[in-house]
């Protein structure tokens, strides 16, 4: 896998959610988005959520696992439970695998290599996403984004810098849905209202990235680099 997946996790248990946590960090190809020990957040928050898969436990108060990955729209799961009655049920919904507890490193990484190459076969290549614009649907090619900032008259809307200096106004979409859209390798977020295409850097200090795009006057436009981001977009220009 050439990134790493991006993993929920879910159990109602705080002592297995922070052991499963533990584990999950101590696995390279795995990047661990959020860890919910409650169902009824998880399933709140879900839509706002990029992520590549999915570890849930299945025995739960109220809403178990089962009925949890039924809404997960076909994004790859990993059960994991204490009991194996379930697991006929697990395999129905075609549930990557089925992990006993108490769970071990290496049974949590073979399964985990069971979803990348699940996601390495199924997933075609691709190079643009289908959005909504203000002037309707659009096919936003990857390598025509230069960078994307919040709208300044309504934040739900995303305008987009193109590289032949053109712009679109994305409509209604957070950059968490747009940063489970466009390839992680390509793009990073640099503060609360901005991400760029890492091929637009042009310059980059602490706090300020100096793009290859200009201004009306021809000064070189620069974004703000938040230390929340820095870690990240530092890890992605291979410093």
């Amino acid at each position: 896998m050439n990134t790493k997946l991006r993993c929920l996790l879910l159990d109602d248990e705080l002592p297995g959610l922070t052991y499963l946590k533990l584990l999950c960090e101590q696995l390279p190809e795995l990047d661990v988005v959020r860890a919910y020990n409650n169902p009824e957040i998880f399933l709140k928050e879900l839509p706002t959520l990029a992520f590549d898969l999915c570890i849930l436990d299945i025995e739960m108060p109220g809403t178990n696992g089962l009925q949890i990955a039924a809404q997960l729209k076909g994004k790859p799961v990993i059960f994991t439970t204490a009991y194996t009655e379930f697991a006929a049920d697990a395999f129905d919904l075609d549930a990557v695998d089925y992990v006993r507890k108490p769970i071990t490193k290496e049974r949590l990484q073979q399964a985990v290599q069971k979803v990348g190459q699940r996601i390495n076969k199924t997933e075609p290549s691709k190079n643009f996403v289908q959005l909504n614009t203000d002037k309707g649907k659009t096919l936003l090619f990857f390598d025509t984004i230069g960078y994307v900032s919040a709208s300044e008259t309504d934040s739900r809307d995303k305008f987009v810098q193109l590289t032949d200096g053109h712009t679109l106004t994305l409509k209604n979409i957070s950059f968490e849905k747009l940063e489970g859209l466009l390839p992680p390798a390509d793009f990073c977020r640099i503060n609360k209202k901005q991400m760029i295409a890492l091929k637009s850097v042009q310059y980059f200090s602490h706090d300020q990235i100096t793009t290859t795009f200009a201004d009306a006057a021809g000064k070189s436009i620069a974004l703000t680099l938040n230390e929340i981001y820095r870690t990240d977009f530092l890890r992605k220009v291979k410093l």
